[in-house]
């Protein structure tokens, strides 16, 4: 992918450029990036976008325009083999593509290495919705991050899942998943509608996590115990209470892994932001830049504050 500049206007507001490039990342990956910022705009610092499972970039666009506006100098990225990240079908496409969740990890470091870069001397806070605000616990460059805004997130573990779901997980992890990778060499979650398309190795080693009580930790071990226990950086959870996919229960599974970091949970019901829902992907549409972006904006400014009680 060749680096490209555009810029986006409003009749009310700040023009907003996007710079579209690619990052290094480990094994030779190539990830796809977009640099979001209101040049003429006084910078407040720098977000990284980090998306939900089979999420891609480009669903998290009107949030970082919007962000861009108000002075933050935004960063979304697809993790490799997905969305802009994800191979052609001319060089094989998903099929056999190497990648699991700590590849993913890696890509979100990235990212994180070319915020801290790019904005010399501004706070770098991630906004992590679902997966993206479990994965930071397994990043080793948490010294150059500020905070954490997680967004309907938790653990995956599927007897905390919402009660809907604990069926439908079952027959995804028991099924769907040991089935279709097998004859696919990728799971094609677009064509099950389950998930997304998602490399053999992802999936696999989610479906570990989530049959395993203490979810990524007690999936991955001593390790991943210890790396969750080095973050320092505040965590704030922004949880939604008609969230379909993640519980309360969940939420404070996650919370709990962040050791020793300052974390809070802060509930928000579609009657405090005046919609009838939410759920776990509604915070993300333009439909609620009037009332709910700008507490995430002021969520934002506030962080180191925000957590402490």
């Amino acid at each position: 992918m060749t680096a490209e500049t555009s810029v986006l206007k409003t009749p009310e507001a700040a023009a907003v450029t996007v710079h579209t490039h690619t990052l290094a990342s480990t094994g030779g990956a190539r990830i796809a990036v977009r640099d979001y910022a209101a040049p003429t705009v006084a910078p407040r610092g720098a977000v990284v976008v980090a998306g939900a499972m089979g999420v891609p970039q480009n669903y998290y666009a009107p949030l970082a325009q919007w962000l861009a506006r108000q002075g933050w100098r935004v960063h979304t990225f697809d993790y490799r083999g997905s969305g802009d990240s994800r191979p052609d079908t001319a060089h094989g496409g998903l099929r056999g593509f190497k990648a699991d969740l700590l590849d993913w990890a890696r890509d979100y470091e990235a990212v994180v290495d070319h915020a801290h870069q790019a904005n010399a001397g501004q706070a770098v806070h991630l906004l992590g919705h679902s997966l993206g605000a479990q994965l930071p616990g397994l990043m080793g460059n948490g010294h150059k991050v500020s905070g954490l805004l997680g967004v309907a997130t938790g653990s995956g573990y599927w007897r905390e899942n919402a009660p809907q779901l604990k069926h439908s997980a079952l027959f995804l992890w028991f099924f769907l998943v040991p089935v279709f990778t097998r004859l696919f060499g990728y799971f094609p979650g677009k064509r099950l509608g389950a998930v997304g398309d998602l490399p053999t190795g992802v999936i696999r080693q989610w479906r570990r996590w989530c049959l395993n009580p203490r979810y990524s930790v007690g999936a991955e071990g001593e390790g991943a115990r210890q790396s969750y226990a080095r973050v320092q950086f505040p965590v704030l959870a922004l949880a939604m209470t008609d969230d379909e996919m993640m519980t309360a229960q969940g939420l404070e599974s996650l919370m709990a892994l962040y050791t020793h970091a300052p974390r809070r949970v802060l509930r928000l019901a579609p009657a405090d932001v005046a919609v009838r829902r939410l759920g776990h992907f509604g915070a993300f549409r333009d439909e609620h830049q009037a009332v709910l972006w700008p507490r995430i904006h002021q969520y934002l400014s506030n962080l180191p504050q925000a957590v402490q009680v």
